[in-house]
């Protein structure tokens, strides 16, 4: 008995996407004849269909057509400061664009869990989603499911085949550190953010390769999670390290405002003055780091701005994918309050 002939590959979306070079949100709009995409990729994509002999489903044209004015939002992982607030922008810029929003928010995250969410999104037709996380595990998840619509997620690591927004983290942090070494501080420690977050990954590669340019030394950095208790945990082992060292260090860059509220806690425990004998720098200017104790100087960062800044990527999108700009430019701003000063002599 021979073999039975191998079935030729019946070419996808995905082949058309690969082939054309652009993505097959891109191939389906132009499937549909839907506006918004330029006259040159158009003809690529149909020259790629019929190099590929790709017939699409009836099923498929039918989902994209049937696309509403509304755009699905998914906040995955701890509802800090930052993400929160960068989710209320969105909405409120994406309501004064005339699109409402499907929201879902998971604190633990897994494969099918997003799935599920984006699932359920597709059934409510929307044109495209949006990711706010930053966490490498959750961008990890949602781009290895097959979306159907465009994703736009918040993401200030570059991440391949994804369309993103973000604030400067890099150079932020760059701004802290360069503040504390212009009041004449040389040992700087640092107290990190979660380990799997983009942001605290930036703000810490900021502060080691600034001190490195400078030629000043890189001890640590003590490892926190974003809240309080993190920083109070890390500022015992500071305190501790500093009460026994004889070339102390000066200076601590928090990398967010309530893990600083936790170490200035740590340190006033410790008989450690604030900034007499240590200054500290932190990240996000929440409302109340003007009343910390001392007040504190911090990186303000435009996370309205941001929001804006998101729907302004998607309706980019929408119109034209394969030329959508991404938004990664936006720096935080130095607020300076009582909580730096020159090291002591």
């Amino acid at each position: 008995m021979t073999d039975a002939p191998e079935r030729p590959k019946v070419a996808t979306m995905f082949d058309v996407a690969r082939v054309a070079g652009v993505s097959h949100q891109t191939v389906s709009r132009v499937l549909n004849d839907l506006p918004g995409v330029r006259p040159s990729t158009r003809v690529r994509v149909e020259a790629a269909m019929s190099e590929l002999r790709y017939t699409p489903s009836p099923a498929a044209r039918t989902l994209a057509s049937r696309r509403s004015q509304t755009i699905g939002l998914i906040t995955a992982g701890r509802p800090d400061y930052g993400p929160s607030n960068a989710a209320l922008g969105f909405n409120e810029a994406a309501r004064a664009a005339g699109y409402t929003v499907t929201q879902v928010s998971m604190r633990e995250v897994d494969t099918e869990s997003l799935r599920s969410a984006v699932a359920m999104m597709v059934r409510h037709n929307v044109s495209a989603i949006v990711l706010i996380s930053g966490e490498r595990e959750v961008i990890g998840a949602i781009g290895s499911i097959d979306l159907e619509v465009p994703l736009v997620s918040l993401a200030s690591e570059r991440v391949d085949g994804m369309h993103r927004v973000a604030i400067n983290q890099f150079e932020g942090g760059r701004i802290a550190v360069e503040h504390l070494i212009g009041l004449g501080h040389r040992r700087i420690r640092h107290v990190t953010g979660l380990q799997d977050a983009m942001d605290a990954g930036e703000r810490e590669r900021a502060w080691r390769e600034t001190l490195t340019a400078h030629g000043f030394p890189v001890s640590g950095p003590e490892i926190g999670d974003w809240s309080s208790e993190s920083g109070y945990v890390a500022g015992v082992a500071l305190a501790e390290e500093w009460r026994r060292e004889t070339e102390r260090f000066t200076a601590v860059f928090a990398s967010n405002d309530q893990m600083a509220l936790g170490l200035l806690h740590a340190f006033r425990d410790a008989g450690i003055r604030v900034p007499d004998d240590v200054s500290v720098v932190s990240v996000d200017d929440i409302p109340e780091a003007a009343h910390f104790s001392p007040p504190l100087t911090t990186l303000w960062q435009d996370f309205d701005g941001l929001g804006r800044d998101i729907m302004a990527t998607v309706l980019d999108v929408l119109g034209d994918e394969a030329h959508a700009p991404d938004r990664t430019t936006r720096v935080p701003e130095l607020v300076v309050r009582a909580s730096t000063a020159p090291p002591p002599v």
